[in-house]
């Protein structure tokens, strides 16, 4: 898509709307899985302008306590809400993967001083394909709402606990965004999230609720020691 009429794609949301866009913009709607193209280009400035997405990025990476040499995954980061957050709070070194090149482009513009300065790596690739530089160990890894597009979760889950340190933790979190959610329907992915987590090996799971609409729950684990399973 040439750029002129990328910018023009984004200016126009800027100026009509996010909910006139979707309405003229069917495709939108079904691009939160794989953004791209020019619906794509829309979908990832909703992302990333929605206020409900970034108090969930920031509020997510809140929970994690990270610090100052904290190595530092993200999974699926969008348009780099909770990258740009893990560098503000100054992590030792924040990684991301995303499939969509969309979406990488969106968070390495957000992202460049950080990029710039060696504190933030950002590839396209999906979690069944993390090449040999994320083999960890890593402090912390993350993932705000991208569980469900993942193949085979359980299996994933259970590869980036190899790549965790001991005692390292991890952040899995949901906003169910399906048509009619409720408390309820974050309730039901909580409860899904931490049988997964469970059947991964992790151990010390805790469930925080951020009440949004629908509210946002985010499981918490960690990867035990080698003596302590």
């Amino acid at each position: 898509m040439p750029r002129a009429v990328t910018a023009a794609v984004e200016y126009g949301v800027a100026r009509a709307g996010i909910a006139t866009v979707r309405v003229l913009d069917r495709d939108v709607i079904g691009q939160a899985h794989h953004p791209r193209g020019a619906a794509g280009r829309v979908t990832a400035w909703e992302m990333a302008h929605r206020p409900s997405n970034r108090q969930r990025s920031r509020w997510v990476v809140s929970l994690l306590g990270v610090q100052p040499a904290d190595q530092v995954l993200e999974i699926g980061f969008g348009p780099g809400l909770a990258i740009a957050e893990l560098a503000r709070v100054r992590a030792g070194h924040v990684y991301g993967i995303d499939h969509s090149g969309v979406m990488l482009r969106q968070a390495s513009r957000r992202n460049a001083a950080a990029i710039r300065a060696g504190r933030v790596t950002l590839i396209e690739t999906s979690v069944d394909q993390l090449p040999p530089a994320l083999d960890g160990p890593f402090d912390a890894i993350l993932a705000v709402n991208s569980l469900g597009f993942w193949p085979a979760p359980a299996q994933r889950l259970a590869e980036l606990r190899r790549r965790l340190a001991p005692g390292g933790r991890i952040a899995i979190a949901s906003q169910p965004r399906c048509a009619g959610a409720t408390a309820d329907t974050s309730r039901s992915a909580a409860r899904e999230i931490e049988n997964l987590l469970r059947d991964a090996g992790f151990t010390h799971l805790s469930t925080q609720t951020l009440p949004l609409s629908p509210p946002v729950a985010c499981v918490l684990a960690t990867n035990p020691a080698p003596d302590t399973r």
